[in-house]
């Protein structure tokens, strides 16, 4: 191989490497409140992933609800569906997905909720993280897995409805958001109905073809290392989404331009 080529083969391999990474599913979430995007990590936690999209692609999110709310904290959906009569009915789920505890639990990315002390208990129920909650959440119970970010200003729906007043209806409506209802409603038993709830009307793919968006930058989850905890067996261990391994690339051109070296010699 002359030195030409290896530069070729290195171009290459770089490219593969940076623009696998950057690949990714975006999907919408439509509220009657508004609408935000989420941009997937499709190959940095597949399992989780496909998992989602199995419920986005048989329509099980829609008219479900934003269940949970807490300020500074997380909203959280996917659980419950609004057919006609309060409270909202479980969706029905399939089969719990592995743990994949990549990434950061940052302002702005989506997490899987799951059943305490089971790492792998995830089904349908995800949250978007409204502040930093790295210190909690990348180590409580075995780290919550971040497969997702809200892009552009998607945050500024969810900010909104996080800022929407909560209600105690017990159960998983403990911190219930409600619009247009008042603390004298809940006094009066006044049922809350379709107009009270965040309905989330449907999540759909708007991009199937894994759109780049070269601009994120999710965090790794660091603290799950230092609890001395392990990301799953097989799971992709490069940021970005990316199905490459750096260290094996960077390792491989270096063979390659040792032998190179060496022909020329």
């Amino acid at each position: 191989m002359n030195i030409k080529k290896l530069i070729n083969t290195s171009v290459f391999l770089l490219s593969a490497l940076f623009a696998s990474a950057s690949y990714a599913t975006v999907v919408e979430v439509r509220t009657v409140v508004g609408n935000f995007q989420i941009n997937l990590f499709d190959d940095a936690t597949p399992q989780t992933v496909e998992n989602f999209l199995e419920y986005v692609n048989a329509g099980q999110f829609a008219n479900n609800t934003v269940h949970r709310a807490v300020p500074g904290f997380i909203i959280q959906m996917g659980g419950f569906e609004y057919a006609g009569s309060f409270p909202p009915e479980p969706i029905a789920t399939g089969t719990p997905v592995n743990n994949e505890p990549l990434f950061s639990n940052l302002r702005g990315t989506i997490a899987m909720a799951k059943v305490g002390g089971n790492p792998n208990s995830a089904t349908s129920q995800f949250f978007v993280n409204l502040n930093d909650n790295s210190a909690n959440l990348d180590i409580q119970n075995g780290g919550f897995t971040v497969f997702g970010q809200v892009l552009g200003d998607g945050m500024d729906v969810v900010d909104q409805i996080a800022s929407l007043s909560r209600f105690n209806f017990g159960g998983a409506f403990s911190d219930l958001p409600l619009r247009d209802y008042t603390s004298a409603d809940a006094n009066n038993n006044i049922v809350p109905n379709d107009e009270n709830l965040v309905i989330i009307t449907d999540i759909v793919v708007i991009d199937s073809t894994r759109i780049t968006n070269p601009d994120l930058n999710p965090a790794r989850n660091t603290l799950i290392n230092n609890a001395n905890q392990q990301p799953p067996a097989g799971s992709n261990d490069d940021g970005g989404g990316g199905s490459l391994n750096f260290a094996f690339l960077i390792a491989l051109i270096g063979a390659l331009a040792v032998r190179c070296l060496r022909k020329t010699r």
